[in-house]
């Protein structure tokens, strides 16, 4: 048996992580008209980083470099964890993230095809665990921020933590939605005095539902591709709208609704481009649809009554760990075998 992921005809892995890079590109274009270029810096960031780690323990490993590092693999890693951080974070945090991901969560595992867990979601719960602090300065909508930056002042931030004369940080940042939904129900206030505040967009997040739509486009590229299928997306949306709209129809002023679930934080990024991982999620049809049903659920469980704001990695992380039993009770009958 060779490990996943499984490719039929003549498609290749580079091919395939090249498409879901491609996929990304809609998502990055639109987080750079909502919150300025300094994502562009993360991804380089994560980039050089995800491919020289995955070169020095291929080196280490005594395995060919060149035909597992241009498989595209790596890459898709460091982005994933970049579009996950705030895109301000200061550079050596994306470089732990990333290296984490890559030497602990894939290499020493085996490398692609033998992870159980998804690496990107790996480096970020580490980070968001060893830093909370700074894993929840994110920066304000263009719209919102009381001052912009430039592309040369967010280099100088992101590297030396520096700011222009005259600004702070708080000119630039802002709480998530989630985060300020959270804290605010804490407070008691209630869904329609919460709406009200300026983070708050049509039907999400301001500025992140637009990013949010932006990864649906890519996603419906992925599955019209044929590079993932439809149960999962369809299952996690499903999943989260469902206990989401469960809970906002008995209770609307405590309960925020489905669209804001599936449009604000990283639901849609989740559905299409997380939990689509072809090895660390299920390989059939029946279990990819409980695995990516149950993390839709297990998101809003974390954001509702957990301790952090948004939880689709740490509901990724939780199923990983299901995997295996999943797929072990939703082998398809073998034809010609009796039951036993």
């Amino acid at each position: 048996m060779s490990a996943p992921p499984y490719i039929t005809g003549n498609t290749t892995v580079s091919a395939i992580m090249f498409k879901v890079l491609l996929a990304l590109v809609p998502g990055v274009a639109a987080y750079v008209w909502m919150f300025g270029s300094g994502i562009l810096i993360t991804l380089a960031l994560a980039s050089v980083t995800a491919l020289a780690s995955e070169a020095l323990m291929l080196k280490l490993r005594r395995r060919p470099v060149w035909p597992f590092l241009s498989d595209n693999s790596a890459l898709v890693t460091g982005w994933l964890l970049a579009l996950a951080l705030p895109p301000l974070a200061p550079w050596w945090l994306v470089v732990i993230g990333t290296l984490f991901a890559i030497v602990v969560a894939k290499q020493l595992y085996g490398g692609l095809g033998y992870n159980p867990f998804n690496p990107a979601m790996i480096g970020y719960a580490v980070l968001l665990i060893s830093f909370p602090v700074i894993m929840t300065q994110w920066p304000a909508p263009l719209e919102l921020a009381q001052a912009k930056l430039s592309f040369g002042d967010q280099l100088a931030y992101i590297f030396g933590r520096v700011l222009p004369a005259g600004v702070q940080l708080d000119a630039i940042s802002t709480a998530t939605p989630l985060d300020y939904l959270k804290t605010q129900l804490k407070l008691e206030h209630t869904m329609a005095e919460i709406r009200q505040a300026p983070v708050f967009g049509v039907i999400g997040a301001k500025g992140s539902e637009v990013v949010a739509g932006a990864y649906l486009l890519g996603g419906l590229y992925l599955v019209q591709q044929r590079i993932i299928t439809w149960h999962i997306p369809v299952a996690f949306i499903g999943g989260l709208a469902a206990i989401s709209g469960f809970f906002h129809v008995i209770d609307p002023q405590h309960y925020a609704s489905p669209a804001f679930h599936l449009f604000g934080g990283a639901a849609m990024l989740g559905a299409f481009f997380i939990a689509t991982d072809p090895v660390s999620g299920p390989t059939t049809p029946k279990g990819k649809l409980i695995f990516a049903g149950s993390i839709g659920v297990l998101t809003w469980v974390i954001r509702a009554y957990g301790g952090y704001p948004d939880g689709v990695a740490f509901a990724v992380l939780l199923m990983n760990l299901c995997v295996p039993l999943i797929d072990a009770y939703t082998q398809p009958r073998v034809f010609g075998h009796g039951k036993t």
